[in-house]
């Protein structure tokens, strides 16, 4: 699985209306076959801060998604809402563990 973190800065004066600005993008990318998951996140230490956490199945997947109309879209048009340019973390990964230190029990 590609897992991929990115920390979108939001310009102050549209960081309340991020959610709608990038709903289309989401929902467009969320659709796509080899998304495993699209969500964004607002980050409480930095609050025009959007965290961004995606997963795609494999390589192609990751490769088809850059290739969409929505993502070619998006580029054009999110960054007028950044402030600066978001960082990222991208790898790949087996998939999800569990959290040990945090164990619930049934």
């Amino acid at each position: 699985m590609i897992f991929i973190t990115a920390k979108f800065p939001v310009k102050p004066e549209h960081a309340d209306e991020w959610a709608k600005i990038s709903k289309n993008f989401t929902k467009a990318t969320n659709a796509e076959e080899g998304c495993l998951f699209f969500e964004w996140s607002r980050s409480l230490a930095e609050p025009n801060t959007y965290v961004l956490i995606e997963a795609f199945r494999d390589d192609e997947a990751g490769a088809a998604h850059v290739q969409t109309d929505h993502f070619k879209e998006a580029t054009e048009n999110l960054p007028a809402y950044l402030s600066e340019t978001p960082d990222i973390i991208n790898v790949k990964v087996d998939g999800w563990s569990k959290l040990g230190e945090l164990a619930v029990s049934s």
